[in-house]
C-alpha cells in the first residue's frame, strides 16, 4: 500500500512518512497533499501556547483524553525548540503523552522549530494538511513557549488557546502587547496552587482594554494534572467554534491563513532561489567584504542580490 491509500485509510505509518518527508523538503511529499488536497478541511485546528512552565503538554493530554471518550481523532503537532548546534529538537517526543501514542486514534509528532521565528516548524503547515487528510476531527499545535515572536499560532489555528499559571503578575503586562490579544480562550492552569482569581482578574482588566475584539475570551480555571475542569476546556472551545461558523469567521479566518500560507510559500521559494544563486556566485562574501571596507553600503549590495532574480 502506498502513502496516498495508507493516508486515506488513517494508518499511522504514512502519516508519519509523509511529514518526515516534508521535513526533509521532499517535492514528492509537496505532489501527495497537491493531489489530496481535496481531502483537507474537516479537521478543528487548536493553537495551545503560553508560558514555558504553564502546562501546555499536560493540558493537551488531558483535551485529547477528554476528546477521544467522544470518539473523536486527534492529530497533535508539538513544536520544540531546536538545538543551534545540531538543528535536532532539544525536548523531543513529549514523554508525558506517551500513553497516548498507543492509542490508534491519536497521532503525535515533534517538530523542531529548525531555526524558524515565530514559535512554529516550516513543516508545520504541511503537517496540519496531512493529519486532515489522515483523517483528524481535532489538530493540537502545542508551540514551544510564549515571546513576542510567537504570535504565528494565529496564522494556523482557527482558535488560539492561551495557558496560563496563577501569579504571573507582572509578566501578563510584559506579553499581553503581543500575545494577550491572540488567545481565544484562557485557561488558568494548577488553578488548585492558589492565586488563580487574582490571575483571572489580571486577565479580565487586560481584555477590558481591547474594545475592538468582536469576542470576549472565555477564561476557565483548570488543574491538568489532577484532571479537573477539562471539560469545561472543551465547552469554550466548542462554543468559540460555534461562534466562528455563525458568524462567517471561520470562512474569513481559513480565507486569511490561506493568504498569509502563500505569501509564506511565496517568499520561501523567492529567497531559496535568490540565495542559492549568490552563493554559487560568492555574492554574499564578496557584497560583505565591500561592506566592511565601506566601498558600498548594505542597500546597495541588497539591490545588486535581487537583480539576480532578473537573470
Amino acid at each position: 500500500m502506498n502513502i496516498e491509500e495508507g493516508l486515506l485509510k488513517g494508518e499511522k505509518r504514512a502519516c508519519a512518512r509523509l511529514i518526515t518527508m516534508l521535513e526533509n523538503n521532499d517535492q514528492g511529499a509537496i505532489d501527495i497533499i497537491k493531489k489530496l488536497y481535496k481531502h483537507t478541511g474537516r479537521a478543528y485546528v487548536i493553537g495551545v501556547t503560553g508560558p514555558p512552565g504553564s502546562g501546555k503538554s499536560t493540558l493537551t493530554d488531558r483535551l485529547t483524553k477528554e476528546l477521544r471518550k467522544k470518539n473523536k481523532k486527534v492529530g497533535i503537532i508539538a513544536i520544540d525548540p531546536t538545538s543551534p548546534f545540531t538543528g535536532g529538537a532539544i525536548l523531543g517526543d513529549r514523554i508525558r503523552m506517551k500513553d497516548l501514542s498507543l492509542d490508534k486514534g491519536v497521532f503525535i509528532r515533534s517538530m523542531g522549530t529548525r531555526g524558524s521565528l515565530g514559535g512554529m516548524s516550516k513543516a508545520t503547515w504541511g503537517a496540519i494538511k496531512v493529519l486532515d487528510i489522515y483523517g483528524a476531527d481535532y489538530i493540537f499545535i502545542e508551540t514551544v513557549g510564549v515571546g513576542q515572536s510567537e504570535i504565528d499560532i494565529v496564522k494556523i489555528a482557527h482558535t488560539v488557546l492561551m495557558v496560563m499559571v496563577p501569579n504571573l503578575g507582572d509578566d501578563i503586562q510584559a506579553i499581553k502587547a503581543g500575545i494577550m490579544e491572540i488567545a481565544d480562550v484562557f485557561a488558568i492552569n494548577k488553578a488548585d496552587l492558589g492565586g488563580a482569581n487574582k490571575t483571572q482578574l489580571e486577565i479580565e482588566m487586560n481584555l477590558d482594554l481591547n474594545e475592538k475584539k468582536d469576542y470576549r475570551p472565555s477564561i476557565v480555571q483548570v488543574s491538568a494534572s489532577k484532571n479537573e475542569n477539562i471539560d469545561k476546556v472543551i465547552k469554550k472551545l466548542s462554543e468559540h467554534r460555534k461562534y466562528l461558523d455563525e458568524t462567517g469567521e471561520m470562512i474569513e479566518r481559513r480565507k486569511r491563513n490561506a493568504k498569509l500560507e502563500v505569501i509564506r510559500l511565496v517568499e520561501e521559494e523567492l529567497m531559496d532561489l535568490i540565495m542559492n544563486k549568490a552563493l554559487e556566485e560568492d555574492m554574499l562574501e564578496i557584497l560583505s567584504e565591500q561592506i566592511i571596507s565601506r566601498d558600498i553600503d548594505p542597500y546597495s549590495a541588497k539591490d545588486n542580490i535581487l537583480k539576480l532574480i532578473k537573470k
